[in-house]
């Protein structure tokens, strides 16, 4: 076993043990901490463009990896679709959502560098985070292109990747599978575990905080000062909150 496979057998084990207890390290220790920090109230202008693009374009992103990885070839193959409509689909709303994705993520860099109060509240962690994250996404946005053939020699990585992927789920993992791929989907995948390796200690832990209860609170009430004596002077019996 080469050092290659050893390295594509280990390190996604490492990277998941990391990620799980550092999840639940957060949850059980850092609950105040679990937050996204946001800084609208410093600048909401261009955080109206920028976040949108990036939440929707990264959306897009991961249901095109979801498919990609998990769905075997076999079974595209199986429903008639042929590779070449396949990488041409993959190509064209890939790029699309990676473009959106980037160009979003830049936007939320340059608005933390240029506004003072969102840059004062920016941290080293996050300065961190936002640089793995935009490699993450330009090494995914080229391995879109070479994959696809738009540059130099297609690559099949539902040959190569997608069999590995899924072998580390069934704790049968294919290092040599994935040493076989381009040195793009190498550099990608490398730069994508060393992103959710450090995800469970910055801001995107709040990925995994979906608002389910705010569809049930209660309203919130809001009244003026003078109506609140009034009522105090009157002595009327509290509304009911609630829906």
């Amino acid at each position: 076993m080469s050092a290659g496979e050893l390295f594509w057998d280990v390190v996604p084990y490492v990277t998941l043990a990391v990620f799980g207890v550092g999840t639940w390290w957060r949850h059980r220790y850092d609950k105040f901490g679990w937050t996204t920090r946001s800084s609208q109230l410093y600048e909401h202008r261009l955080l109206r463009i920028a976040s949108p693009l990036f939440h929707f374009g990264i959306l897009v992103v991961i249901v095109g990896h979801v498919i990609g990885l998990v769905i075997p070839q076999s079974w595209t193959d199986a429903v008639g679709m042929s590779e070449q409509v396949y990488h041409n689909q993959a190509l064209v709303l890939g790029a699309i959502a990676g473009v959106a994705t980037l160009t979003g993520a830049l936007l939320l860099v340059y608005r933390r560098r240029t506004r003072g109060p969102v840059f004062m509240a920016t941290t080293w962690n996050d300065k961190l985070m936002y640089a793995v994250l935009l490699a993450a996404i330009i090494a995914g946005l080229t391995t879109t292109v070479l994959g696809a053939g738009v540059v130099g020699e297609e690559s099949n990585y539902r040959e190569t990747v997608s069999p590995w992927f899924r072998s580390i789920w069934i704790l049968q993992p294919r290092g040599d599978l994935m040493a076989q791929a381009s040195l793009a989907f190498h550099i990608h995948v490398a730069i994508a575990l060393a992103l959710f390796a450090l995800w469970p200690f910055t801001r995107l832990v709040h990925a995994f905080s979906a608002p389910v209860t705010y569809l049930f609170r209660p309203y919130i009430v809001y009244r003026s000062r003078d109506v609140a004596r009034k009522d105090e002077l009157v002595g009327s019996p509290p509304r009911r909150r609630g829906w």
